[in-house]
């Protein structure tokens, strides 16, 4: 009698699907870093600009939005 060997089919592509799982994975989460350094160099407005521009003539001790 011959026994069904499905799932052991499989196991012989663990290590491959793992491999390529990590790998989207990383692309993900490269794509995401990356984009995100590139819009914050490259922004058209800089950082110390706007805030300057809205505290002139005011006193701020603490803001929560």
């Amino acid at each position: 009698m011959k026994a069904k060997t499905t799932l052991s089919a499989i196991g012989g592509w663990q290590s491959f699907l793992f491999c390529v799982g990590m790998y989207f994975v990383a692309l993900f989460f490269s794509i995401f870093v990356c984009s995100s350094i590139f819009y914050v160099v490259n922004s058209k407005t800089p950082a110390k600009q706007n805030l300057t521009e809205k505290s002139v003539g005011k006193q701020v001790l603490a803001s929560i939005k």
